[in-house]
């Protein structure tokens, strides 16, 4: 090769050095530069001891210089010792995350990325110092090439600074490939322990969820059986609330048992922790405990009518659900409402606690439709009672029958599972003396849901008949002006005692 050969090769890869912004080139010349300013400030500062003291110009000179020099230097000292300490170092893998849940698996797979990414960087230092060990090597061949050819002083200095370079960059080379050996080892553990933490774990959850869809699809098995072969709507729905609440229970202990390591500690923190919550969230567990007690013992079911009395105040409604902390009903509008509320439509919540600590009544427990009502009226004592109460009695049985059948059938079937001793369900009807008359009161079946409805028939219709009839007046709050000798009551004549009609004429007699 020529010397013009040589020296062009030699600028092509200068310039290519110079394009390549490669962060070790950087690093070494900010290390060069560092050792050069070091030594030009030892420089100045021999000289400035050499100048003569009475020539202050040039010391002043010296002095700014110097100053300058020691400005650049601290600018550099990060390039002090050691340029390539952070290029050459191998990334720190840090803490591995333990892959016991469903949701450490994130963890692990953002912790694989990130080293990953630091081993990419790692890397990418090392081919980016061995394409620069390519250059300089290049370089430093043909440069030995060209000084067989030119002795020249500045070439010879080149030569020996690019010797000192390429000795840097290889020795930063042997560091790092070691260093990538031990991290790439060690990359390799922790990745096959990482990714079996996260295999076992999807295994795991694939077999728990495999678990949890096998118990809801038995419950589904369970709710089609129910509703294939149970027509009673209330029993189908109660069933079904014990599937639920079955299953659920199940879920969360496959859950449990799944990831919890330590089962027996669980049971005793749970154990202490029991009689504490059993205190302050003592209305909570008597809810719970009331609705199994509902549930299993069949007082109230969805459907029925009840009514519920709490500080003064009444509420009659139909049940709509039985959750396991409150039972939930609609208020509809009963003679309750019109008597006490005047207001109905209402959401009413009964915590499930009440059932031990106030009575609630039941309407249509056990298969019951029907309830007693009861219509009151009062006549005059002029009135002829026996045929008001007989009006009453004809009228109800005639509204009433169908229901009193109901109310019979019913009551057979409810022989099996309690005593009772009085069956008669016929219209019944009592006379009461009251302050203002006779008190006539009827009862009768109707329908547990629509008391109010037959009630108002069968009192349209008796006051109606009543109405029709002579010897019978319905008795209000009025004022009666009695003459002599009749004293209103019933019309009966009026013979007054002797000591009072004696005493009535002396008094009459005397002036």
């Amino acid at each position: 090769m020529s010397q013009k050969e040589l020296q062009k090769e030699i600028a092509s890869i200068d310039s290519a050095l110079q394009k390549s912004a490669s962060p070790w080139l950087k690093r070494y010349t900010d290390y060069a530069n560092y050792n050069l300013i070091s030594k030009e400030i030892q420089t100045r500062q021999d000289e400035i001891l050499r100048i003569d003291a009475s020539d202050i110009a040039t010391i002043n000179e010296r002095r700014h210089i110097l100053e300058t020099l020691e400005h650049q230097l601290d600018l550099l000292k990060g390039s002090k010792s050691d340029p390539f300490k952070d290029l050459i170092q191998k990334p720190e893998i840090g803490e591995i995350p333990v892959i016991s849940n469903p949701f450490a698996i994130f963890n692990g797979i953002s912790f694989i990325k990130t080293m990953q990414s630091s081993k990419s960087s790692f890397e990418s230092n090392k081919t980016s110092l061995e394409n620069l060990l390519s250059l300089i090597g290049r370089k430093y061949t043909l440069l030995i090439e060209l000084e067989k050819v030119d002795k020249s002083p500045a070439l010879a200095q080149e030569v020996a600074a690019t010797q000192a370079q390429l000795l840097e960059f290889q020795g930063a080379y042997n560091i790092i490939s070691t260093s990538m050996d031990i991290y790439t080892k060690r990359y390799d553990e922790v990745y096959t322990q990482i990714y079996g933490a996260i295999k076992a774990q999807a295994q795991k959850l694939g077999y728990i969820a495999l678990a949890i869809l096998l118990s809801i699809g038995f419950a589904l098995f369970l709710k089609i059986i129910v509703r294939r072969y149970i027509t009673d709507n209330e029993r189908t729905y109660t069933a079904n609330k014990i599937i639920n609440f079955f299953n659920i229970t199940i879920i969360i202990l496959i859950l449990l048992f799944s990831y919890l390591e330590n089962v027996t500690y669980l049971v005793a923190v749970l154990g202490f922790a029991s009689a504490g919550l059993a205190i302050a969230m003592k209305d909570l567990f008597m809810s719970v405990l009331g609705w199994f007690v509902i549930v299993i013992g069949g007082s109230v079911h969805v459907g029925d009518r009840v009514r519920v009395q709490k500080d003064g105040s009444i509420y009659v409604g139909d049940v709509l659900d039985i959750s396991m902390l409150r039972i939930t009903i609609y208020e509809d509008v009963t003679l309750t409402s019109f008597k006490e509320n005047r207001r109905a439509g209402r959401i009413i919540f009964i915590p499930n606690n009440y059932v031990f600590t106030m009575m609630i009544a039941n309407y249509t427990h056990g298969g019951m439709q029907t309830v007693w009502d009861g219509i009151d009226f009062c006549i005059t004592f002029d009135s002829n009672h026996a045929k008001a109460a007989q009006i009453a009695t004809d009228i109800t049985i005639k509204y009433a029958k169908g229901y009193t059948q109901i109310t019979k059938k019913q009551l057979r079937k409810m022989r099996d599972r309690y005593s009772l001793r009085n069956a008669n369900v016929e219209p019944r009807t009592y006379s009461f003396i009251a302050p203002n008359g006779i008190v006539i009161s009827v009862w009768y079946q109707t329908n547990a849901y629509a008391t109010l409805t037959l009630r108002s028939q069968i009192s349209l219709e008796i006051m109606q008949a009543i109405l029709k009839e002579p010897d019978i007046f319905i008795a209000y709050d009025t004022t009666k002006f009695v003459q002599t000798p009749h004293d209103g009551f019933a019309n009966k004549p009026y013979t007054p005692p002797l000591n009072y009609a004696e005493s009535d004429n002396t008094n009459r007699s005397n002036p």
